[in-house]
């Protein structure tokens, strides 16, 4: 009798085990995958991508993470190059207990995914990343749901601003990519719609900041500004050499540099004037619950870390990620993640407000202009 028993209860642990992931409890961990340019010349660009995101899932885990889960992020460092991106992210899809990918870099980098169908056979979407790449978002893929604006809706907003100042004769400085291209055809059909033609476009190559013939070429010129299609190094590098050479137009960049790293790269006296598009609301005063939420968070999590427009935007993404984690319930997968970030809409993250949907993936057209002042410090 007593064999008996033991055989039956034997069976029972064999075919609870069996059974285990059909009637399984909440996860313990749930598994977001991030690849980012750690390295090379964009490098401080990620670290502040990471660090966004990482302080906002920090802070969720603190309190008991998601339906009791730890969000755990994978990260690998792709150094802004295009086939380690997609080589990386392969990898990550490889991994089943990957739910979502957030945070990438790079117009580029992303097109690329699209274009080999790596998000498409891995089914996972890609929440905040890095660019405003217009080819990203036309034609619609129901894969990268992006937080901010694109670089059209940059590059129409700062067009406006100058052509209400009487701006007219203006040349753009670019990188010679899909980024920079994206950005270079925004300012060109900004300038359309106003009868308008650039005055010049030159360009600089991908992954160095050789500028030289870019501030050569605008420089012969008579522009009165000049848009830079530009990340950090390149851009301090073309706003330094330009005002040496003796340049004298406004100079603006598009959203993706970083206002501290611009002083230091190009010195105080070359920065200073530069305009800078944003995409999320200023982050250096806490007049937003979202921006005394990330400040406090930034403190606690990331003792010594500046505040910083990249950094804000992450942890924006990673607040509209694990809403959506939230949603897809205790046992999420790739494809519950994807439903319920579409059913974010007019979703309030403090302040800041964004929709998506089955049809839209562009949760925010949020663009304004800040300028680095006498002290390097970035003003509205």
């Amino acid at each position: 009798m007593a064999k008996r028993r033991c055989a039956l209860l034997l069976a029972a642990l064999v075919l609870g085990a069996l059974a285990g992931p059909a009637a399984a409890s909440p996860a313990a961990e749930v598994w977001v995958g991030q690849v980012a340019p750690l390295s090379g010349v964009l490098g401080s660009t990620g670290e502040q991508m990471v660090l966004g995101g990482k302080v906002y899932f920090d802070a969720v885990n603190a309190q008991g993470g998601v339906h009791g889960a730890q969000i755990r992020v994978a990260v690998e460092d792709d150094g802004y190059r295009v086939e380690d991106t997609v080589r990386l992210t392969r990898a990550m899809l490889a991994r089943p207990e990957v739910v979502a990918l957030f945070g990438y870099a790079g117009t580029s980098n992303l097109a690329q995914l699209l274009s080999d169908k790596v998000l498409e056979r891995g089914g996972a979407a890609l929440v905040a990343p890095y660019t405003g790449g217009e080819v990203l978002r036309a034609p619609f893929n129901p894969w990268i749901f992006h937080v901010r604006a694109g670089y059209a809706d940059e590059a129409e907003h700062m067009v406006q601003q100058l052509a209400t100042l009487g701006v007219t004769r203006i040349a753009v400085m670019y990188q010679d990519d899909g980024f920079g291209k994206a950005g270079l055809a925004g300012v060109e059909a900004a300038l359309a719609r106003r009868q308008l033609q650039l005055v010049t476009a030159a360009g600089y190559e991908r992954n160095t900041d050789n500028v030289d013939a870019a501030v050569k070429a605008i420089r012969a010129t008579d522009a009165q500004a000049v848009i830079m299609i530009a990340i950090n190094k390149p851009a301090a590098a073309f706003a330094k050499r330009y005002r040496e050479a003796g340049g004298g137009a406004q100079l603006f960049n598009i959203s993706v540099v970083d206002p501290a790293e611009i002083v230091k790269l190009a010195g105080l006296k070359n920065a200073h004037g530069l305009a800078i598009s944003q995409v999320v609301p200023y982050p250096y005063r806490p007049q937003l619950p979202v921006v005394r939420e990330y400040q406090q968070l930034l403190q606690k999590y990331a003792p010594g870390a500046e505040v910083n427009y990249t950094s804000f935007e992450l942890f924006l993404g990673a607040k509209v990620l694990v809403e959506a984690l939230r949603r897809a319930g205790p046992q999420p997968t790739r494809s519950r993640v994807l439903r319920a970030l579409e059913s974010l809409q007019s979703y309030d993250l403090g302040g800041i407000t964004l929709s998506y949907g089955p049809a839209n993936r562009v949760g925010s057209r949020f663009v304004e202009v800040t300028v680095i002042d006498s002290n390097g410090r970035l003003l509205k």
